[in-house]
């Protein structure tokens, strides 16, 4: 149903022009919806446009081309009081939690920003709103006058999905909120995630390049190449039944813990590297790397379209 869905890319495209002629489409054209509650993960290998596709819809890019809806509200065509509760209902959590954060600041201040800008707590009521984030993320509220660099890098993301938290915000972008940590910290922080969307009832978009971790926390997930979407569909299905072979390709490299089926499985592996935005090949973007490439692929780019309930997909083969 429509009044389920709080967040809808129509169409988005961001081209960046890097002069002398020459167009970067980081994005070109995402069609999705994300329902209230869920989170919806956005995978694919670096530079195809996911990181720049989370950025433009909460507005640190202008969109290019197409519309964004957020409650059913056209994010591009909202006046400056809308921009302003649209700004406080959506918040990031950023990849690196060492550049994301004001080394000259205490954390206190980090995390208050936001309530400082929008009005919201003054006083004892701000500082206690400050100190009881902390404990929300797994911090102690003494940490509040310390600074960034007194922290390990799992700690200032924790900091950083505080600051996030401090607004009260519906829907969070994180973007890759987990590559730049220990693999013993990141389950931690996704388990944060978890539990702070259970008890705050938050939507996430959890951008990621590991499959692996993205099918753990996501209900559904978009496939991302090249700047188009390749696939689209729930957790479940994008592990039983893979639709497009780029999809394929990248569940086949994520390790099973049976030894003895992961021997027998098929490992699908792509030839040469990931084509330049700068210069896409014709048709589907994926056909010079896709071992089901035909003829038709290169005439013409797939429409994306459901080929079965819930299951979207961009490939000629359907």
């Amino acid at each position: 149903m429509a009044e389920d869905i709080i967040l809808e890319a129509r169409d988005l495209k961001k081209h960046f022009n890097l002069g002398g002629g020459r167009i970067l489409k980081a994005v070109d054209g995402l069609n999705f919806a994300i329902k209230r509650g869920e989170t919806f993960g956005l995978v694919g290998e670096s530079g195809c446009g996911k990181s720049t596709a989370g950025r433009t819809l909460i507005g640190l890019y202008d969109a290019t081309e197409g519309d964004i809806a957020f409650n059913g509200r056209n994010v591009r065509q909202m006046d400056r009081d809308g921009k302003r509760k649209f700004n406080r209902s959506m918040q990031m959590v950023f990849q690196d939690p060492y550049a994301s954060l004001n080394p000259r600041m205490t954390v206190g201040r980090i995390i208050a920003e936001g309530i400082d800008i929008h009005g919201l707590y003054s006083g004892k009521e701000r500082d206690a709103r400050v100190k009881q984030l902390l404990k929300d993320v797994g911090l102690n509220e003494e940490h509040a006058g310390r600074f960034p660099h007194e922290f390990s890098g799992g700690q200032r993301q924790r900091i950083g999905i505080a600051r996030a938290l401090a607004i009260e915000p519906e829907f969070i972008i994180a973007d890759e909120p987990i590559s730049a940590l220990d693999v013993s910290v990141q389950a931690q922080v996704v388990n944060l995630f978890k539990k702070l969307q259970h008890d705050r009832g938050l939507t996430y978009l959890f951008i990621a390049h590991d499959l692996a971790m993205v099918k753990h926390i996501s209900d559904r997930i978009g496939v991302m190449y090249l700047g188009k979407l390749v696939e689209v569909t729930t957790s479940e299905k994008l592990n039983s039944k893979p639709l497009h072979p780029y999809t394929r390709s990248l569940l086949s490299a994520i390790p099973l813990p049976d030894p003895k089926l992961q021997r027998e499985r098929e490992r699908i592996i792509l030839q040469g590297e990931i084509p330049s935005p700068l210069n896409p090949p014709s048709g589907c973007p994926f056909r010079t790397r896709c071992p089901n490439a035909m003829a038709k692929c290169a005439e013409s780019m797939p429409e994306f379209k459901e080929v079965e309930p819930d299951h979207y997909t961009a490939c000629h083969l359907y």
